[in-house]
């Protein structure tokens, strides 16, 4: 086996091991394990492929955007430390420009990902970091000096390690856990993987033939044995397989198999104020056919027809002909359209992975293991996961700089 020398060693070629890397001080020799061939494959499908890499906002308004509370407060050091203003910063001065959408999406101007992913291979290579790809970790050991990191027929001594090898979802993209593994074998706890951001099924699902219609600004609600555990807001998809959009996917970490999915489609409304509504439009509309009669709620035409269906009213009705028990039925099919979910995406569907490294055996203020000097971690290896829309890869940046100020201080 071949020995190497590292000042640091970085385990992981995706978002925040690359921006962990660049950050470091040119003076240290730095070292990249990448286990696939290319780095940052994960990252060229974000955002469809256009890397929706941050969100607009202040700090506060991204806390709570980290599932529990306390994850968020985990994360307060770091997105202090390095921001979403920061990054926009820090990918202009490399020339990639990024902008801001309506919804608070940011993108770099080109909507290239690989723009992106450029910029950090550029800045490693300016940094002097040396990136080693087809390069997966076996194991980590701890010697006297540090550690000593193999991987096939290499072993690495280094002072540092950072641990930045992703999640566990689309593991094609080479986030297959191995951090999880590697962390565990130092004693580290893992909290159980399982999907995020990903797409429901419900059973039976009564909308396959709507795939691609969506609803804007959908209230969503899961419930488990008669008790609400998750709510959420945001824009719902319909596909041939089941449930997606923004709403859904961000929702997606609190929900079961066998859960209650109840859908508001006016969540703007109060349903006693939808069904005002509702008597309103029946009055003025009354020759209309009830689809017409409808129309006027924004909602698109084969949805007010799906729902109409599972109210039990005939679509050639009229406004005038509609009973009190009728109306009733559409107001709750339009304000807590009930479906029962069947199954949740699995880790190869999901966008993100819930679960990783435990937050309390880990620095805020530095991302160093509390139990192991020397070791960090960075990005979705850690048990942190975000809404959909730029949060994980800001999450992912944020760790990272704040590793690399870590580990620069170690070895200082």
């Amino acid at each position: 086996m071949t020995t190497e020398i590292a000042d640091a060693v970085v385990v992981g070629g995706g978002p925040a091991g690359l921006f962990c890397a660049a950050s470091l001080p040119a003076a240290l020799d730095v070292l990249v394990l990448e286990r696939m061939p290319e780095a940052g494959r994960k990252l060229l499908l974000s955002g469809s492929g256009q890397a929706n890499l941050t969100h607009t906002g202040d700090l506060a308004s991204f806390l709570d955007r980290y599932g529990p509370s306390d994850h968020g407060r985990f994360l307060r050091h770091a997105l202090r430390a390095f921001s979403n203003e920061a990054l926009a910063r820090w990918f202009a001065d490399r020339g990639v420009r990024l902008e801001s959408r309506e919804d608070g999406k940011v993108f770099p101007a080109s909507h290239r990902a690989q723009d992106v992913l450029d910029a950090l291979q550029a800045a490693c290579a300016d940094n002097g970091v040396r990136l080693l790809p087809d390069a997966r970790v076996g194991s980590i050991e701890r010697t006297p000096g540090g550690f000593r990191v193999c991987s096939g027929e290499t072993a690495v001594e280094s002072r540092a390690v950072v641990l930045a090898t992703g999640g566990a979802s689309y593991p094609q993209t080479g986030s297959s856990g191995d951090g999880y593994r590697l962390a565990a074998a130092l004693g580290h706890a893992v909290v159980e993987p399982h999907p995020a951001l990903a797409p429901v099924k419900p059973d039976p699902y009564p909308f396959a033939d709507l795939a691609g219609v969506s609803v804007p600004d959908a209230g969503l609600a899961v419930m488990r044995d008669g008790r609400r555990v998750g709510a959420g807001r945001g824009d719902l998809l319909f596909t041939h397989g089941g449930l997606s959009g923004p709403g859904v996917l961000d929702l997606s970490r609190d929900i079961c198999p066998g859960d209650l999915l109840l859908i508001s489609f006016l969540p703007l409304f109060r349903p006693e104020e939808i069904d005002s509504r509702v008597v309103e439009l029946c009055r003025v509309r009354g020759a209309a056919r009830l689809p017409g009669v409808l129309a006027p709620l924004g909602l698109p035409e084969r949805l007010i027809r799906r729902l109409l269906q599972a109210a039990g009213l005939p679509e050639e009705a009229t406004g005038a002909r509609v009973t009190k028990e009728q109306r009733r039925a559409v107001t709750a099919a339009l304000t807590a359209f009930p479906l029962q979910i069947g199954r949740v995406g699995d880790l190869s569907t999901a966008m993100a992975t819930a679960g990783g490294i435990a937050l309390g055996e880990v620095d805020p203020r530095t991302m160093g293991s509390r139990l192991i000097p020397g070791l960090f971690f960075a990005g979705e290896v850690l048990d942190l996961d975000g809404d959909s829309g730029g949060y994980n890869l800001q999450a992912a940046f944020s760790t990272g700089a704040l590793a690399a100020s870590g580990v620069a201080r170690l070895l200082h």
